[in-house]
């Protein structure tokens, strides 16, 4: 190595509440030579952290900005109402935007459901930050609708959520810069995508983790498949009928029971 090359590394950025454990757990098992960075970011600023090279992908909330980043979505969140814990609506298991119309709610500035118009009557002035509206919530100024990750995230004992109907949903992606879609990220998307060790997109766990050996693996098992996994001309199986280590014909086994002698 010359000094001129750079060790390997992974930096994955996430958003408050995403759960990266599975994917990095993953990821120091198949690739323990490359270290995995995480990246808290706000979800405000996620997108800014990629584009800027503070992270090479990272778990966001869409929408993205698909001129410039490429993304694969994961999955959608449902959607709770958080409300003190002796709120009426904790009596029911599931509230609708309609029941909230003479409820406070609070709208903070980092809000990631991005609502056509907020449900609920607007509160004096918008929080800066979904962790301060949920400290709003606690002081009894007003509900808050999000993602339930991000209720159960900031859960606090005096409080409670429900689940909301015919609301916004947030769906969490993997994105990364399209022009920086590196052998490390496409390694990522073969983890989150649920790809095994030796599946044939992407790169194997031999190119990128067990060096000469492991090249020398993939060769072997390239050149079993290219024979079929037989053993080449004249190498017979001895003992076996039809083949012996000389290549001469062996004679058939005698079948059958001896004759009695007279």
């Amino acid at each position: 190595m010359t000094g001129s090359e750079e060790t390997p590394s992974f930096r994955l950025a996430y958003v408050p509440g995403v759960t990266p454990t599975k994917w990095v757990r993953i990821w120091n098992e198949r690739l323990p030579g490359i270290p995995l960075t995480l990246v808290p970011a706000p979800a405000a600023e996620a997108y800014d952290v990629l584009r800027g090279g503070g992270a090479d992908a990272g778990f966001v909330r869409l929408p993205a900005d698909r001129t410039y980043f490429s993304a694969i979505p994961l999955y959608t969140e449902t959607t709770v109402v958080v409300v003190p814990k002796d709120h009426l609506f904790t009596a029911a298991d599931e509230i609708t935007v309609e029941e909230l119309a003479d409820e406070i709610v609070l709208h903070p500035l980092d809000d990631t459901l991005g609502w056509e118009r907020p449900p609920g009557q607007p509160a004096f002035e918008r929080p800066a930050t979904t962790a301060d509206a949920i400290e709003l919530v606690a002081a009894g100024i007003g509900l808050l609708v999000v993602p339930q990750s991000l209720a159960r995230l900031y859960h606090r004992k005096d409080l409670k959520y429900r689940t909301l109907t015919d609301a916004p949903q947030s769906q969490v992606a993997l994105a990364w810069p399209e022009e920086r879609t590196t052998d490390q990220v496409e390694d990522f998307i073969g983890i989150v995508r649920g790809r095994t060790v030796n599946s044939t997109r992407g790169r194997t766990r031999s190119e990128t983790t067990d060096g000469p050996k492991g090249r020398q693996a993939a060769k072997d098992g390239a050149r079993q498949k290219t024979t079929g996994g037989k053993p080449r001309a004249g190498q017979g199986a001895r003992g076996t009928r039809g083949g012996s280590g000389s290549g001469k014909s062996a004679k058939p086994a005698r079948r059958g029971k001896p004759r009695r002698r007279s």
